[in-house]
């Protein structure tokens, strides 16, 4: 079966391309929702001033702010209607798979199947109402906070705000779910791909123009482009490689014939947690810089300046935090997203087998012993890709969005909407050979 798929994957062409129209229509509708999603993010939230609010933000620009931008595509720049952008669903959606592991009411949804799963999207829903109404009313109080950011603060200014930003995180996820449906790829990370491919030729011509006037020397910036390079094949290189588990199903009799059992596979990622762990760790280093950077500094105790300064960008405790934390989440999210039980369970359901290995719980034991080896490797990557560009950054004052972080969102998000899109060819072409063999059929018959 294996064979066949590549054997179809090879005979892919142009012309399989022209032939599939419901894929055209997919990806015509994809680039319509993602052009709506780049128009919203230049629509000003009502009431700011906007040269303070640039000012502002400019003071702001290396904490979280900074990142936060970088994800919404430029939104939190220019305090748009899609400043939240996707984060707060993201972040309940990783709350409520969290919650699926520790309440037992949530965890028997999850083995429900697809009714199941719908009651899980809801209560996603649900808790990205609730953090985006939080998130939208802290950006709102802290706006009136600042010096003259406000053109009329108080009341009517935060609830037109909280209803502002939370209605533009609402109508993300929708359309995400939208693009999933509807479009090719995962909605939800293909708004995330576009607001950080668009901030790409900004940063890129940011970088040139600094090596034009001399504060970055075109060795550096040739070292840049260079380190990209090779982080990009790497990110390809991980992103596509697994662990695969043989998988024997026992000899079956039908009548008096005996046929041999069959033989598969079980993928495990190499990098089983994705990017979750750079952001994860990225927002909760930056997190005490950027609050710091909104209360006066001259009321901080001494002790706390020290530790906002040891945790600053590009210092030696905030690299080695960073990469410390990125190797947490790691091992903590891949720990979420697989159940090597559940997954020896379902093997004994089918009669599955490992070769070697007793069915049941010695599986498990086997499978986390696998996942946790390939999981250390995947963490090295992570750090390895994170920090690398992370130290040039800080130390040639490239922009963000040539980070680690945006880097491998970006090169993740590509490799799963080509392989879904090589998917649609195959299905297509695979049609067409269906199609063709029935019609041969019938003459034949006729």
């Amino acid at each position: 079966m294996a064979s066949a798929a590549e054997q179809l994957a090879s005979n892919l062409n142009f012309s399989t391309f022209a032939k599939a129209e419901d894929l055209k229509k997919r990806l015509w509708f994809t680039l319509a929702a993602l052009l709506v999603y780049r128009l919203g993010t230049h629509i000003p939230l009502p009431g700011l001033n906007p040269e303070a609010y640039a000012q502002a933000f400019r003071g702001q620009a290396g904490g979280i702010l900074g990142l936060f931008n970088m994800f919404s595509g430029g939104a939190v720049q220019r305090m748009a209607i899609f400043a939240l952008g996707i984060m707060p669903y993201i972040s309940a959606s990783i709350i409520v798979q969290l919650m699926t592991s520790v309440v037992p009411a949530l965890e028997n949804l999850k083995k429900e199947g697809e009714q199941g799963r719908k009651i899980i999207n809801q209560y996603t829903r649900y808790g990205t109402v609730i953090l985006g109404a939080l998130q939208a009313y802290g950006i709102a109080a802290g706006l009136e906070s600042g010096q003259g950011l406000v053109v009329d603060p108080g009341l009517f200014f935060r609830v037109s705000t909280v209803l502002t930003l939370l209605g533009g995180t609402m109508f993300l996820m929708w359309l995400g779910e939208q693009i999933t449906s509807r479009g090719i790829g995962n909605g939800i990370s293909l708004i995330i791909f576009a607001g950080i491919a668009a901030g790409l030729p900004t940063a890129l011509a940011g970088t040139l123009e600094l090596g034009r006037t001399g504060a970055l020397s075109t060795f550096l910036i040739l070292l840049v482009i260079i380190v990209a390079i090779g982080v990009i094949g790497v990110i390809v290189f991980v992103e596509r490689a697994q662990r695969r588990l043989l998988i024997q199903y026992p000899k079956r009799q039908v009548g008096n014939r005996m046929f041999q059992g069959d033989t598969s596979h079980l993928p495990l990622k190499l990098n089983t947690s994705g990017v979750i762990p750079a952001i994860f760790a990225s927002s909760l280093l930056l997190l005490p810089a950027t609050l710091a950077g909104f209360a006066n500094s001259t009321a901080m105790p001494s002790w706390a300046t020290s530790i906002v300064a040891a945790l600053g960008h590009g210092q030696p405790l905030y690299m080695v935090l960073y990469a410390a934390l990125i190797a947490f989440f790691a091992f903590f999210y891949t720990a979420i997203v697989f159940n090597p039980k559940d997954t020896a369970d379902n093997l004994k359901k089918h009669g599955g087998f490992i070769p070697g290995i007793r069915p049941g719980e010695r599986t498990a034991e086997y499978i986390d012993y696998v996942l946790t080896r390939i999981t250390v490797i995947g963490a090295i990557y992570l750090v390895f890709v994170c920090i690398l560009p992370e130290i040039l950054v800080s130390q040639t004052g490239i922009p963000l969005s040539l980070g680690g972080t945006s880097l491998l969102i970006v090169v993740s998000v590509t490799l799963d909407t080509v392989a879904q899109i090589q998917g649609h060819l195959i299905a297509q072409q695979y049609e067409g050979l269906i199609k063709k063999s029935k019609l041969r059929g019938g003459k034949r018959g006729r």
